[in-house]
């Protein structure tokens, strides 16, 4: 899969990121609305996170999991927790792969409209994902197979 970096007015000028489109869907409540989002595809981030209300749209109960880590660098300065549950990302428009994973939920995260897709819980769903930064592209390998 090929993805074009998304363009952003930023204090200095334009910025172009790698953001792609999403879809996100409860795995324990199948009836639950299918959310449409955008993540960015951050190598920085060691996990997938998402704003707490992108949760309750997907009517996930926050804190009803034991899952629950600390994490620093989001907050400047802190670490804050974030609520892991199991969700399932669709990549893409409609008929991307499909990444049954667990990500986090946070509290205090920005309400920006997009999630970081991190390292743990994306990268290593799939058997690469190179950042073209010249190009202005992200390229996305197949699902690893799950063994």
């Amino acid at each position: 899969m090929q993805f074009s970096y998304k363009r952003y007015l930023g204090p200095r000028g334009d910025i172009e990121r790698p953001v792609i489109p999403i879809t996100l869907r409860n795995l324990h409540q199948p009836l639950a609305p299918a959310i449409g989002y955008h993540g960015l595809v951050d190598s920085g981030s060691d996990r997938c996170i998402f704003s707490s209300q992108v949760a309750e749209l997907l009517d996930i109960d926050l804190t009803a999991t034991d899952a629950v880590v600390h994490v620093a660098g989001v907050v400047a300065g802190e670490r804050r927790p974030i609520y892991l549950h199991p969700i399932g990302i669709e990549v893409g428009d409609a008929g991307g792969p499909v990444v049954e994973t667990l990500v986090g939920f946070m509290p205090d995260f920005s309400q920006s409209g997009q999630a970081l897709l991190g390292r743990r819980g994306f990268f290593d769903q799939f058997s690469f994902v190179k950042f073209k930064d010249v190009d202005g592209l992200l390229e996305i390998g197949a699902l690893r197979r799950k063994l």
